[in-house]
């Protein structure tokens, strides 16, 4: 299965219960399989990490957000025996950022605590400016105890990449904003509100660009979308359940009484499946999308090879899934069935804390 050779990737983990920081692996390709190389812990709480684009001089970078209270972002240049840090740790001006992404020269952080997205500049050397904008959201929800003000839990660029979305799982809504290339300023284009008490979390775009998928962290769903590039607008058409019969809307599952948070939610490289991570249910659930793309079925649900899974992660191939297992520590790898989109488990690796894997 795929070609042979090794690849790279890169385990974020929280240092602030016992992970190691940022853990460099070599990725089978035939097999799946990670081999942990090195590790570092230069930041902590590294809960989220994204690799840009080579410098100037050639060089591939690797930035990460520290997602505590004084919330920062950091980079690092990846060589072949380690990471170097590129340039110092910035500030985003808000508190704890647990996401991040590259858009129209900039990395972009979603700042949970304060519920606030930051633009900092990168620079020619890929080193981080301070931060040039913070936009701060606004709004609450109607779950007192995780919707009381706005909580900024993703960003990412739109695939036309003219749009920065933030998605706050405080306000039930989703902002689509632009950012200017030139200051690093972001302005708020547009906002779109979600059912009330849903909670999103993460949003994932189907790979022909014309839809979004929004998964709900307080209620196992997720919300249909529609995206419109050139008005920079989302709409909700549909919602679907992501746990399978038994497990009702309210994220309890049948068997125990497990409150289910989701985490994560991916869309295979051709279009034709979507892949749910649930922490506390902890499986990984497999819906799989028609020609419209706007009508998930839910077709089965997997264990997640370990506990709490923090993260999905689909390898370049589209061949492999990857979880982050947090609670239990290790992050595990699935063949995924080329037919029916199913995973089936192959092994995993101990990586305390884990929290998310990239690929370079």
């Amino acid at each position: 299965m795929g070609s042979s050779g090794a690849g790279r990737a890169f385990i974020g983990s929280f240092t602030s219960a016992g992970g190691r920081g940022i853990t460099a692996v070599a990725v089978d390709r035939d097999t799946g399989a990670l081999t942990v190389l090195a590790a570092t812990d230069a930041v902590s709480d590294p809960s989220f990490l994204t690799v840009g684009p080579a410098s100037e001089a050639g060089a591939r970078l690797l930035y990460a957000v520290s997602e505590a209270s004084d919330g920062a972002a950091a980079a690092w240049e990846i060589g072949d025996d380690g990471l170097r840090p590129a340039g110092p740790v910035q500030s985003v001006d808000g508190s704890s950022p647990t996401h991040l992404a590259l858009a129209a020269g900039h990395l972009v952080t979603a700042n949970y605590g304060s519920g606030s997205v930051t633009a900092l500049p990168v620079r020619a050397d890929g080193s981080l400016g301070p931060a040039a904008s913070v936009l701060r959201h606004e709004g609450s929800g109607p779950d007192a105890g995780r919707q009381a003000g706005p909580h900024a839990h993703q960003v990412l660029a739109d695939p036309s990449g003219n749009w920065v979305l933030s998605v706050d799982l405080g306000t039930d809504s989703v902002r689509v904003c632009a950012l200017d290339p030139r200051t690093g300023s972001l302005r708020l284009h547009g906002e779109t509100a979600l059912r009330p008490g849903t909670g999103p979390r993460h949003l994932a775009f189907h790979p022909s660009g014309g839809h979004a998928y929004v998964l709900n962290e307080l209620e196992p769903t997720v919300t249909v979308c529609r995206w419109d590039a050139a008005a920079g607008r989302l709409d909700p058409v549909g919602e679907v359940a992501v746990l399978p019969q038994g497990a009702d809307l309210e994220g309890v599952t049948a068997g125990g009484g497990v409150r289910t948070y989701p985490s994560e939610v991916v869309v295979s490289h051709d279009g034709r499946f979507l892949w749910t991570a649930n922490r506390g249910h902890d499986s990984i659930s497999v819906l799989t999308l028609d020609g419209t793309a706007e009508k998930p079925v839910l077709a089965a649900a997997v264990g997640c090879g370990g506990h709490w899974p923090r993260d999905l992660t689909l390898d370049p191939t589209g061949q492999w899934l990857y979880v982050a297992n947090e609670h239990s520590g290790n992050v595990s790898w699935f063949a995924v069935d080329a037919e029916t989109g199913i995973p089936a488990h192959a092994g995993s690796i101990d990586v305390p804390a884990a929290s998310c894997v990239v690929f370079a």
